[in-house]
């Protein structure tokens, strides 16, 4: 099963990638504080950063609604390729530590303290970020509408019902981490990219719903004046994209390779 032969190439194989996967959960349960706020922070940038230029796409009215969203999925990628290859640490990836956790290579509080540090952190760095891109003035491009794509898209996502938050965020977070699993059967810069391309365009395109992305499309749209709340982008975005994701990422994905994987390895 290990033998690179059989997927006639030189990257990881499977039982590998879920090895590494639960090693780099161990590093990153033992990060210390100041070191996975940056972390964070820089995650929350990077992100936003995807989504600033996804957002330079989508207020382009002359491409059709496929090409739009294509489109707009492959330059969001810029964001997990900054994470990925720069270095950082983003909530939504963090998830796969459930594995380690479920291994008992380290305990829930750990856990715990990753993601809730990482989470506020990611927060911090991608509204951080918003606010100079408000300052920047780059909402006046293409006669301000890119203000106004953002104050819809904060709107929108602030009308989503809970069952549409949360199973979007699901299914959201099953790529994301996909793409993080594809990036750890890699051996190189240029492999870690290409295999972040299809799942991060494919959720973009389909829609889904990224806490981290939402961390920044919400905060820009409010200081640009759209017609939500502080409250409304918590408890009809937030909170609910955020259980979705965790169930995507940490469930669909992190605890159904453990069961295949390194389950049985412990028998």
């Amino acid at each position: 099963m290990t033998d690179p032969e059989i997927y006639g190439s030189d990257a990881y194989a499977p039982a590998q990638i879920a090895q590494r996967v639960e090693t780099a959960g161990v590093s990153k349960a033992r990060l210390g504080l100041p070191q996975l706020v940056a972390l964070g922070m820089l995650a929350g940038g990077f992100i936003g950063l995807g989504a600033l230029f996804y957002t330079v796409v989508a207020s382009d009215a002359s491409l059709s609604f496929a090409v739009q969203r294509i489109l707009g999925g492959l330059v969001f990628c810029l964001g997990l390729i900054l994470v990925v290859v720069a270095g950082a640490e983003l909530f939504t990836g963090n998830n796969l530590m459930v594995m380690a956790w479920v291994d008992k290579k380290i305990p829930g509080s750990l856990l715990f303290r990753n993601l809730a540090i990482v989470y506020l952190a990611n927060f911090v760095g991608a509204a951080g970020l918003a606010a100079l891109v408000m300052l920047s003035g780059h909402g006046e491009l293409n006669d301000g509408k890119i203000a106004a794509t953002m104050m819809t898209i904060a709107e929108t996502k602030c009308n989503l019902n809970l069952l549409q938050a949360v199973a979007s965020g699901i299914l959201c977070n099953i790529l994301v981490c996909l793409a993080i699993w594809l990036t750890l059967a890699a051996r190189s810069v240029a492999d870690k990219i290409l295999a972040i391309v299809f799942p991060i365009t494919a959720f973009v395109a389909a829609g889904f719903e990224h806490c981290v992305a939402n961390m920044y499309f919400l905060s820009l749209g409010k200081m640009m004046g759209a017609d939500v709340s502080w409250a409304s982008i918590w408890l009809d975005n937030l909170l609910p994209v955020t259980l979705g994701n965790l169930i995507g990422g940490a469930g669909f994905v992190g605890l159904v390779y453990y069961v295949i994987y390194l389950r049985h390895r412990n028998s």
